[in-house]
């Protein structure tokens, strides 16, 4: 159908309209809502969140949903031999970027290749960026300061400070690398460390309650203990006190005593 400014005696203006005519058929960028995620081939099925305008023969114009973007391939941070990958859900807000030319046989192949087709900016040579967020959905508590690996929500991160401060938490769980060479891990549960050899070398080790009070400690199997023992409390052997033991076959004199009783 022609466009009425083409029936102005303006060639500037018919210019200008065929021109915009010709554009609204190059793609560039889409925002778009993940449908489905094929996480084996790394590509999504994308509803755009644009709706298509199209005239009908009287001349008046009506909105379309423009159809479901299939196979597009997904855009995770990739680079030197390492990738971050995430579970993308359906309903998650994407970015569409069309390429140029048909992806086709890149796609297919990888490398360098002819261009299977002709079409240039077309809807089927999309790559998907997710991530971007509408206002209604954006991230609540987001840092302007920290680098963050993070759940929606908030309740668990891993999080970079500019003075080198390293933690990662979730609500039952947390642990902090200092700047200034400490390490801090505290659990709601326990702590487990599985090793067929677990090794500690420390000046000094110190075990204290939660609430700074003694703490109890239990080993199982054989102790080697090369230096002093020191203990401001009784030690019990087999059941027999180190501290309120007696002894039999006493006697009197240089004579030794027997075995504690």
């Amino acid at each position: 159908m022609m466009d009425r400014r083409e029936r102005f005696d303006d060639p500037v203006e018919a210019t200008r309209a065929a021109m915009d005519g010709r554009m609204a058929e190059v793609w560039t960028a889409l925002p778009g809502v993940v449908v489905a995620f094929d996480p084996a081939a790394m590509t999504v099925s994308v509803q755009p969140s644009i709706k298509g305008r199209v005239e009908r023969p009287d001349g008046s114009a009506t909105s379309v949903a423009l159809p479901v973007l299939v196979d597009v391939p997904v855009v995770f941070p990739s680079g030197g031999g390492f990738t971050m990958t995430f579970p993308i859900a359906p309903g998650d807000d994407c970015l569409v970027v069309f390429a140029a030319r048909c992806i086709d046989a890149w796609w297919q192949s990888g490398g360098v290749q002819e261009p299977m087709e002709p079409r240039m900016h077309d809807l089927s040579d999309g790559f998907a960026l997710v991530g971007p967020f509408s206002q209604p959905r954006t991230l609540p508590a987001v840092s302007a300061q920290n680098v963050q690996l993070r759940t929606n929500d908030g309740l668990a991160s891993v999080t970079i400070m500019p003075d080198y401060t390293i933690t990662a938490y979730n609500p039952a769980a947390s642990i902090t690398l200092t700047p200034d060479g400490e390490i801090n891990a505290e659990a709601d549960a326990r702590i487990l460390l599985r090793a067929p050899h677990l090794e500690i070398a420390a000046n000094a080790i110190t075990l204290a309650g939660l609430d700074g009070s003694g703490a109890a400690a239990t080993i199982t199997g054989d102790i080697t203990l090369d230096g002093s023992l020191t203990s401001t409390g009784d030690q019990v052997a087999e059941g027999v006190s180190q501290v309120h033991h007696v002894h039999t076959g006493v006697q009197a004199g240089s004579d030794t005593t027997g075995e504690p009783a």
